[in-house]
């Protein structure tokens, strides 16, 4: 079964019949694909466990949306946006843990933590929209 969804955003109403049209997904990617730059770095590759848990965080949001649509249950959706949401979160704060150990820089670990915000802030929204569709 596949989810659809109609919904109506900035007065236009949109379909979103694959995961790939979900922005917040869409958003997820950029963020994984500014991931795995930055912990292509010198300093950062060396160290294996954050470098893969970082990376392993990124990827979980993106598969937590697609899993989430996939499994053609409203309820299910919800909850697989959250874990989404909570991994954007685990992301930011290994950043943090990359910027206090020098392996990126101000600006960088910025973009990166503006990125995962921005999804964070996406996916939010997005779950109280589909909460809002609840009966």
């Amino acid at each position: 079964m596949v989810y659809f969804l109609t919904f109506l955003t900035l007065g236009v109403y949109m379909t979103i019949e694959r995961f790939e049209d979900i922005r917040a997904w869409q958003v997820a990617r950029e963020l994984t694909q500014m991931v795995y730059e930055a912990t292509k770095e010198e300093a950062f590759r060396r160290d294996f466990g954050l470098k893969d848990q970082v990376r392993r965080a990124s990827v979980s949001v993106m598969s937590n949306i697609a899993e989430g649509f996939e499994r053609g249950s409203h309820r299910d959706f919800v909850r697989f946006l959250f874990y989404a949401k909570g991994s954007a979160g685990e992301v930011r704060s290994q950043f943090v843990v990359a910027l206090d150990l020098g392996y990126i820089t101000e600006d960088r670990f910025r973009a990166l933590d503006d990125k995962a915000v921005h999804v964070s802030s996406l996916l939010g929204k997005f779950i109280g929209y589909l909460k809002t569709l609840e009966g």
